[in-house]
């Protein structure tokens, strides 16, 4: 078998960390074969040449811009058969100006609700809340997250606006609570998968720090992700 090639394209907001997270995924993909290029900004994704030689992009690059040659090549990509996978921000929270971006991804971060008024002292932790990651039962399933338990995490959970062309292999759900206007319990997809054209794409929301992206269930998805996304393994 040919050897595979991945491009990780990583910038944007720094709160995110986008070069120690992606960094974390180095050695999987070269163990598993792949051949890793590193782009520090989205001008690759105008390269059509170059993207036809890539079987993976794997994505973290939090709000910013892309313009309307890269957003072409990108989606050009996957409908060809390039896989596409990120994490958190860095894929549902990109671009947000672009309404194409967000039509290729099928999900968009909306919201993290926060503490109660009263724990919050003005940083990053204040949205931070204890929640349930839940495998649905297509997730039991499927090759992404076959065997992996609902697990606890205390990070950022995304509230997502979605379209049902995703396929959803894990949940969470935001309770109601007095300080938050809803009135209801919301259920938002956590994990999902896409197809667009020849290509698959694999989103999980849950990544806002790298001690997050090192919990073994969410490491355990992203790497089951890039290679179940990767063009030889969609063939």
């Amino acid at each position: 078998m040919s050897e595979r090639t991945a491009l990780i394209v990583r910038g944007g907001w720094e709160g995110h960390a986008p070069v120690e997270a992606t960094e974390l995924f180095l050695p999987f993909l070269k163990d598993h074969g792949y051949q890793v290029r590193v782009e520090e900004s989205t001008d690759v994704y105008a390269d059509a040449g170059f993207l036809r030689g890539t079987d993976l992009i794997v994505q973290s690059v939090t709000m910013s811009q892309i313009t309307e040659p890269q957003l072409d090549g990108l989606r050009a990509a996957v409908e060809a058969g390039t896989g596409l996978v990120g994490w958190h921000g860095g894929i549902a929270d990109s671009y947000r100006a672009s309404s194409n971006y967000l039509q290729l991804i099928g999900g968009q971060f909306a919201t993290h609700p926060a503490k109660e008024p009263e724990l919050r002292t003005g940083g990053q932790e204040d949205n931070y809340l204890r929640h349930t990651i839940q495998i649905t039962e297509l997730g039991r399933e499927h090759p992404v997250t076959r065997g992996i338990a609902d697990f606890e995490l205390d990070t950022e959970q995304y509230w997502v606006l979605h379209d049902d062309l995703i396929d959803v292999l894990a949940t969470t759900t935001h309770p109601t609570r007095p300080w938050h206007p809803w009135h209801r319990p919301v259920t938002s997809p956590a994990v999902w998968t896409r197809r667009w054209g020849a290509g698959r794409i694999v989103v999980a929301t849950p990544g806002h720090s790298v001690d997050v992206l090192q919990h073994d269930s969410v490491r355990t998805i992203i790497e089951r992700g890039m290679q179940w996304a990767t063009r030889t393994a969609s063939a």
